[in-house]
């Protein structure tokens, strides 16, 4: 791992375009061990553009994006292999091989570990085993994985990125196509990581109970821009969320779980 002073991943300042047509302005964001940093806000505001400009997928206009103390971007000297040892991006959109099992699929994580012709890994086995229980896939290693279904695969990738071990985590919208019982167990992965292993996790979420539920700190991104970043109880606000999505979104205390509800308030929406 790199030397990081505390700070693992950070961006600053990026100006991110789409074919000189700029989308994100001047946004900084800064990962840090141990913590979960969620990104939200409505759609086309950025999130996923930043996610991949963190990930080194997306080249900045502006700005620049440090692993530790070394810029990615600019006059760095990191491999492909060795930024893969540190960070790695579970994305929206991923491919479903033919006639490829599970396990195979999760040991695509550990590409960045594999030496020498044959592609050595001594610690690969372990790791595959404990990315698929941390998933509750293990007992589907051997299905093919043309055969599963969507959320099933969302968690069979999710696992090969946990197979990688890296010191931070990227996810895109990681709950999408999962059924309630699995987006809970993805949440509490991603708090596991970062609470018992001080793995970075930078998450992009739609579901602002969730970000809610999850996130030690969020920025909140409107239009390409930070509208406010912080912790949850600074940034989820009634003010911040209406001004970003437009509707009014009434902001409480969940009786349940004591973490913040965010609900927005529709002209169907029933009144006291």
């Amino acid at each position: 791992m790199l030397e990081t002073d505390g700070v693992v991943l950070t961006g600053r300042g990026l100006v991110l375009a789409h074919h000189e047509h700029e989308v994100v302005h001047g946004v900084s964001v800064e990962l840090t061990p141990g913590a979960v940093t969620a990104l939200v806000g409505p759609n086309g505001s950025g999130k996923s553009t930043v996610l991949r400009s963190l990930a080194r997928l997306h080249r900045p206009k502006g700005g620049e994006v440090h692993l530790g103390d070394r810029a990615v971007w600019r006059g760095s000297a990191l491999s492909g292999k060795e930024f893969a040892r540190n960070v790695t991006l579970l994305t929206q959109q991923r491919p479903t091989p033919s006639g490829v099992s599970v396990a195979d699929v999760v040991g695509y994580g550990r590409h960045p570990y594999r030496s020498g012709w044959r592609g050595v890994d001594p610690d690969g086995a372990a790791a595959v085993a404990r990315a698929m229980a941390m998933t509750g896939v293990s007992d589907m290693a051997s299905r093919g994985v043309d055969e599963l279904s969507g959320g099933e695969l969302q968690r069979v990738w999710l696992a090969s990125c946990l197979a990688q071990q890296t010191s931070v985590l990227l996810l895109d919208e990681p709950t999408n196509h999962l059924d309630l019982r699995y987006q809970v167990e993805i949440l509490d992965v991603v708090r596991d990581l970062a609470d018992d292993h001080g793995v970075a996790v930078g998450v992009v979420l739609h579901d602002l109970d969730h970000a809610a539920i999850v996130a030690d700190h969020v920025v909140l991104l409107s239009r390409g821009r930070a509208l406010a970043s912080g912790t949850v109880k600074e940034v989820l606000t009634a003010q911040h969320l209406t001004e970003a999505y437009g509707v009014v979104v009434h902001v409480a205390d969940d009786p349940v779980t004591g973490t913040l509800h965010c609900r927005p308030v529709g002209r169907h929406t029933p009144r006291p």
